[in-house]
């Protein structure tokens, strides 16, 4: 039998590669930006064309490479970070793997322009599917200049699955992000097909975090500095006040190397506990000082999940670290018992000073109408014709509540326990409603007790009512009496304008002042009472959570998330005609058992089990 195993060709195994290392164009942006930072680069630049499909180019003005390691560096496994294995214990710069550019140039067609300061010329490299179609001497500054165009050009499958424009520059910019923090002393700028995104100067980590989020946020954060035998922990952490529904904000990084470490996030969020609500995120930027003895990066191709020889400690740490900053900068009212010196206020004595009630005299009989020119009215029932008099029996009194002349009571309860249809159970429902601990309304039906969740059922009210709006384009706003700005920063701006038409067609009255910054003018009527930039950040932050789309379903998750946050809340007291508007709103719908999420608006407790319980 013939042999069966064979050695894949290069340009197959760069391919399998390029599947871990590089998944979009994100990561080839992550990939190259931060060889330029390994390249001592001081001036990054990155252009991008339709979110990367099209073209992606990063230029910086590092040491930049000679001929021969500009050919060599597309080959797998060549790298200039490491010499063995022990160099992976000891590590200090971004990649070392050796499968970054090989990985790019086997998906995607890569020009290089690089040149070193030694070097009078550069060299002009040109590849396409890992292979090297041309080579030639050429002029250009000291630096590296990488052109990669047409991503997944010869992988139709994996260029298939990448989604839209405004999703995938998101993506660019969030990877951007991660870099621009860890490196404050380096320039930085992105654009978008010709459009300035990011233009960030160098400084100190305090105005880049200024310039990427916002000044606002900037003013929001308390320092952080430890130092220990174990580790060193900088940086900066929210006040209690600065909590969002969800930050977006939050950042660890270890000797310069951004991570997702879900065990170090929730040392820092047990640390606001009982200082913030539950469901709400602060933001954090928190720098970590490790040996890189202690630590392991090389676990995933794209180096965001790192392992620690300390970890239980480190958590201690962090956990100390934060509670220390809250409880450092954070005025906090104390008691002051030190009474010394202090004015001496007299304390009112009823029994040295009495006070009388005062007295107010007035004539009962008096009629300001009974001596007008156009006619007196009576002055009381007894002068008011017969047929006029209000009914003074209160069995009149609940015969007219009634239309067929019974009491409520003969219309409430059947011995058939089903639950009757949505309209037929508007008409037999009592007229008389109870609400139970802030939460729930409780009505008497034909086939027993039916319990109404009130923020439920206002949330499928309001879902459909602001769906309504969007189809047929009814929009009530309601102008905010001084326009409020919103900053967001450069990912968030994208969704945003993504998102404006939607926003517009649900009531929001926005306007785009540029730099991330919108003037909020109006929201949707029934938004009384809430902050318009808040409620702006927390729908926008929703539906990028939710999921990126077009169309009906975006439709679908703006109407969801503004209802949300415009629906009456738990614990608001109902008067009887509030919750009788809320049941008939409710059966109006047309769908009055969920909500839009898929959770129970109303249960019905059968007469049968009520005499079963009492009997």
């Amino acid at each position: 039998m013939s042999d069966i195993i064979q050695l894949l060709p290069d340009s197959v195994a760069n391919q399998i590669a390029a599947g871990e290392v590089i998944q979009r164009p994100a990561s080839v942006i992550k990939e190259l930006v931060e060889n330029a930072v390994d390249a001592g680069a001081k001036t990054i630049r990155v252009l991008v064309t339709d979110a990367g499909r099209t073209s992606i180019q990063v230029i910086d003005d590092g040491c930049g490479m000679s001929e021969t390691d500009a050919r060599l560096a597309f080959e797998r496994h060549a790298t200039s970070k490491i010499r063995q294995a022990d160099d992976l214990f000891s590590l200090h710069t971004m990649g070392f793997r050796g499968e970054a550019l090989p990985s790019i140039a086997a998906v995607a067609q890569v020009e290089l322009t690089t040149r070193m300061a030694t070097d009078e010329i550069g060299t002009h490299l040109t590849l396409q599917g890992s292979r090297v179609v041309g080579q030639e001497p050429v002029a250009c500054p000291v630096g590296s200049n990488f052109k990669v165009d047409n991503l997944f050009y010869n992988v139709p499958a994996r260029r298939k699955f990448l989604k839209t424009n405004a999703t995938e520059l998101n993506n660019i910019l969030t990877a951007f992000e991660r870099i621009v923090l860890v490196y404050p002393a380096i320039s930085f700028v992105l654009y978008s097909n010709g459009q300035e995104l990011m233009n960030l100067r160098a400084g100190s980590l305090r105005q880049r975090i200024a310039d990427v989020f916002g000044k606002k946020l900037s003013q929001e954060l308390l320092p952080l500095d430890v130092e220990t035998a174990i580790c060193k922990i900088t940086g900066f952490v929210g006040k209690p006040e600065s909590a969002r529904k969800k930050s977006g904000s939050d950042y660890f990084f270890v000797n310069g190397r951004f991570m997702k470490h879900p065990y170090f996030h929730k040392a820092v969020i047990n640390a606001y506990e009982r200082l913030v609500p539950v469901g709400m995120q602060v933001p954090y930027f928190v720098y970590f000082e490790v040996s890189p003895a202690d630590i392991d990066v090389n676990i995933h191709p794209t180096k965001t999940e790192i392992k620690f020889e300390n970890e239980q400690s480190i958590w201690q740490i962090l956990s100390a670290a934060v509670k220390d900053a809250i409880g450092m900068f954070c005025e906090v009212p104390s008691i002051d018992f030190d009474t010394e010196g202090r004015p001496d206020i007299p304390v009112f004595d009823l029994r040295r000073n009495a006070v009388e009630m005062p007295h107010v005299n007035y004539n009962p009989n008096y009629n300001p109408f009974a001596g007008s020119a156009t006619g007196s009215r009576p002055s009381s029932t007894a002068e008011m014709p017969k047929s006029h008099r209000p009914p003074v029996d209160w069995q009149q009194l609940y015969e007219q509540q009634s239309p067929q002349g019974g009491g409520p009571e003969s219309t409430l309860f059947d011995d058939d326990a089903s639950l009757a249809p949505s309209g037929q159970l508007l008409l037999e429902k009592s007229p008389i409603h109870y609400q139970y601990k802030g939460r729930y309304v409780m009505t008497a039906v034909k086939s027993g007790l039916m319990i109404i969740d009130q923020h439920r059922a206002d949330l499928r009210i309001r879902y459909e009512r602001y769906m309504a709006q969007m189809q047929q384009k009814q929009v009530g706003t309601q102008r905010v009496l001084f326009p409020e700005v919103l900053q967001l920063s450069p990912s968030d701006d994208v969704m945003m304008q993504q998102f404006m038409p939607d926003m517009a067609s649900l009531g929001f009255d926005l306007s785009n002042l540029g730099g991330g910054n919108y003037a909020v003018n109006g929201v949707p009527a029934g938004a009384d009472g809430l902050d318009p930039v808040t409620l702006v950040r927390n729908i926008l932050a929703d539906s990028v959570e939710q999921g990126k789309g077009v169309g009906e379903s975006l439709h679908a998750r703006l109407a969801l998330s503004l209802a949300r946050h415009t629906a009456i809340d738990y614990g608001q007291v109902l008067t009887n005609d509030d919750m009788e508007r809320m049941v008939n709103e409710l059966f109006a719908c047309d769908n009055v058992n969920y909500t839009p999420d898929g959770r129970s608006v109303l249960c019905i407790l059968p007469q049968h089990d009520i005499e079963q319980l009492l009997g």
